[in-house]
């Protein structure tokens, strides 16, 4: 994206300042915040939309923290999907019966993988698997001690990040994943995180194309005998459109929180903001520019400068500068703005951006009600 294509103000949800805090004197800033109300009515959305929680295997790693986790699980979601043994862990302490860690695990992450399913044995764990070493080393460690490992086979559907292309190959890693020692087959996973088109008919058409090779995988299994297998797919852009399928999970997790840039790209599935960051004018540079308190260290900063913040309250300003600690917008000659003031800042991409706080503070009807700790932004918690 150029400068002339910056991010221009768009269309935002009607109920107009629903962000605003009364008592941000309380908040220094830069300070995630965090609706409670909002996550709930995105929670009732997806529930809406999928009508069986069966299917639904939300991925934490947008929110990161156990209070959302609390509120899905009272919705009567069971089964989650996270990337980092300490998502996996948190999901854990906050009781959550079926954990998939969908990440490729090497030999140190195995032996604290183990410990985790030692150590809290009310949770089934399971974990991702696209080649034959990889498994033959997770059956010797788990038969040396003593534990069954539940794996996932993942499938590469055209990401190009992880996974083994379903056919052939897939099938015969089937084949000898199921016949090791202390380790137990669960199913598929397929994630399409490259398709993003905005254009729905686009989307589905994509989507159903890169399938079509895990459903004939599917069917090829079932017929030499195999039960047919669990698929577990689509992360917030597809979600939907794998709905459909026979015997699906589904795991998106932006919809949690949502952000700008899925709203942009996907707006037809009109999921609320339920996140974003307060920050500050700290300096007024120049006359027609502002610095305020919110540098990469705040704010998701992998996107080209224009395509990182929307700010809800100041539409008109756009970023020109970002470091790490400061960011200087452009305000205009005849702005209003003075030294304090606060800026409401929507991300673009919501999920590192989380990854950055320590803590949240949870708004209800303007006021600070409490605060959130962001348990999983850590490597590690106990295991």
């Amino acid at each position: 994206m150029t400068f002339n294509e910056r991010i221009e103000p768009t269309l935002m949800e009607p109920s107009n300042n629903w962000y605003n805090v009364t008592s941000h004197v309380e908040i220094d800033s830069p300070a995630l915040l965090i609706y409670p109300e909002r996550i709930q009515s995105n929670i009732d959305r997806i529930k809406v939309m999928l009508s069986d929680t069966e299917k639904i295997r939300p991925h934490v790693k947008t929110c990161k923290s156990k209070e959302p986790i609390k509120l899905l699980m009272n919705a009567g979601i069971k089964k989650f999907k996270c990337a980092t043994i300490a998502e996996a862990e948190m999901l854990a302490i906050c009781g959550a019966a079926d954990v998939l860690l969908a990440y490729q695990l090497n030999e140190t992450k195995l032996y604290r993988f183990i410990q985790l399913i030692k150590a809290y044995p009310s949770t089934l764990f399971s974990c991702l698997v696209d080649n034959e070493s990889s498994a033959f080393l997770a059956s010797k460690i788990a038969f040396k001690l003593n534990v069954c490992i539940y794996v996932w086979i993942d499938l590469n559907v055209g990401m190009n990040r992880t996974g083994i292309k379903p056919g052939i190959e897939s099938i015969e890693l089937y084949d000898k994943v199921s016949s090791l020692p202390a380790i137990k087959f669960s199913g598929l996973h397929a994630y399409d995180g490259h398709i993003f088109e905005s254009d729905l008919e686009k989307r589905i058409l994509f989507t159903n194309k890169a399938f079509l090779a895990v459903e004939e995988m599917r069917i090829k299994l079932v017929s030499r005998g195999n039960q047919f297998p669990i698929l577990i797919a689509g992360g917030t852009p597809t979600f939907s459109i794998h709905s459909d399928r026979n015997s699906v999970q589904l795991s998106p997790g932006t919809f949690v929180l949502w952000d700008k840039g899925y709203q942009d790209l996907f707006a037809e599935l009109d999921f609320s903001f339920a996140a974003i960051v307060l920050t500050r004018v700290i300096s007024i540079p120049t006359e027609d520019t502002l610095c305020i308190d919110m540098g990469h260290k705040s704010i998701a900063a992998e996107n080209e400068i224009s395509a990182r913040v929307y700010f809800l309250n100041a539409p008109e300003l756009y970023p020109l500068k970002h470091s790490e600690e400061h960011m200087v917008v452009h305000a205009g000659r005849a702005h209003k703005f003075k030294i304090g003031d606060i800026l409401y800042a929507l991300p673009v991409h919501i999920c590192p951006t989380v990854a950055l706080y320590e803590k949240a503070y949870c708004i209800q009807s303007g006021n600070l009600i409490e605060t959130w700790e962001i348990t999983a932004r850590d490597r590690m918690i106990n295991v």
